[in-house]
């Protein structure tokens, strides 16, 4: 048997009135069921779903029993869940999670975000230790602007918005632009044969954006193997000459939430173009391609989410093509004290 890390203190149950336990696969419908009654009331653009449950609990990177929380009521009924992420050199930690909407404003969201904090010192500490570069503790957690009830509990626990973002809609009732590609490149399409030289392309393309860290391969295999993924809706722009990858753009389609929103999207998860092809249209010919695929399949609206404050100009080429913001996020941020010895 493998020897079980030490983990964070877990909530009081008194307190909360939950019982508290790290996650396991025997808990995935349960787990699921808690994600999609949440998003049901709160109506998130997007939430975690089966697939991606299966992949945080397959994770070698992020310790399942050490990652994650789930609540459970006297019945077994899972009401409440966090997790954080962390790569082991990396300068922040993420957390997600949520609480029933029935089990709300009973102090369990905060003993939640409680644990997140003291498991992201943690986990600096352990990756210190194991000889990574050691930074101050930072966790970061991104909500919806229209949900108050959790932007006031960061800002209650001291948590400051550092950086907001747009998710877009391009209506594809309108005509697709033509945008055909600069001479000396041309579209292939995304196969298991380009999905090294993707990933490699894509931490290269985000080296320069704002909280970006590189993909490994473990990650990267669950961006290609996310249940939503639509390969023959994404493109990758190789050039004629060298067979480099100069861009790409990864597709998906959630027809749960086309179901819950009213409307299809063709969303676009991740749009790159190397620094050496940058200024010759090629993230507009993705985008137009995006666009063509999307509106052959029947999509109501090609979709994405962008940094407001993108360094590459990203913000400016989505207004370009025909994109207007329908909604804003943003990512908060708390400086944690390190772990003393």
């Amino acid at each position: 048997m493998p020897e079980t890390p030490p983990r964070s203190s877990l909530p009081d149950p008194t307190a909360t009135g939950l019982l508290w336990r790290p996650a396991a696969m025997g808990d995935l419908e349960n787990w699921a069921g808690l994600i999609a009654g949440t998003a049901a009331v709160e109506r998130p653009a997007w939430y975690e779903k089966h697939g991606d449950l299966i992949h945080i609990l397959q994770s070698t990177t992020n310790d399942p029993r050490t990652s994650t929380l789930l609540g459970f009521d006297a019945q077994g009924v899972a009401r409440a869940y966090g997790r954080i992420e962390k790569k082991p050199d990396g300068e922040k930690a993420t957390g997600m999670g949520c609480v029933d909407p029935q089990w709300q404003h009973r102090g369990i969201g905060s003993a939640v975000l409680a644990w997140q904090e003291e498991q992201t010192r943690e986990r600096f500490a352990r990756d210190a230790a194991a000889g990574h570069p050691s930074h101050q503790p930072r966790l970061r957690i991104r909500t919806e602007e229209q949900h108050q009830h959790q932007s006031a509990l960061l800002e209650r626990r001291g948590y400051r918005a550092i950086r907001w973002f747009n998710e877009m809609h391009r209506p594809l009732s309108e005509p697709v632009p033509q945008r055909p590609l600069a001479r000396g490149l041309e579209f292939r399409p995304l196969e298991p044969s380009l999905y090294e030289a993707v990933r490699l392309a894509h931490n290269e393309a985000f080296r320069d954006h704002w909280g970006s860290e590189l993909r490994d391969e473990e990650s990267w295999r669950f961006t290609m193997e996310e249940p939503t993924a639509r390969h023959d809706w994404s493109s990758v722009v190789v050039d004629s000459s060298s067979g480099e990858v100069a861009g790409y753009q990864l597709a998906s389609y959630d027809p749960v939430a086309a179901a819950d929103r009213g409307f299809k999207e063709g969303y676009t998860e991740l749009l790159g173009v190397r620094r050496q092809y940058r200024g010759r249209g090629v993230g507009q010919s993705l985008l137009a391609e995006a666009m063509r695929r999307f509106a052959d399949a029947g999509m109501d609206v090609a979709s994405l989410d962008v940094d407001s404050a993108n360094p590459t100009g990203a913000l400016a080429l989505y207004l370009g093509m025909g994109y207007a913001a329908v909604a804003r996020s943003m990512t908060w941020e708390k400086i944690l004290q390190p772990l003393t010895s």
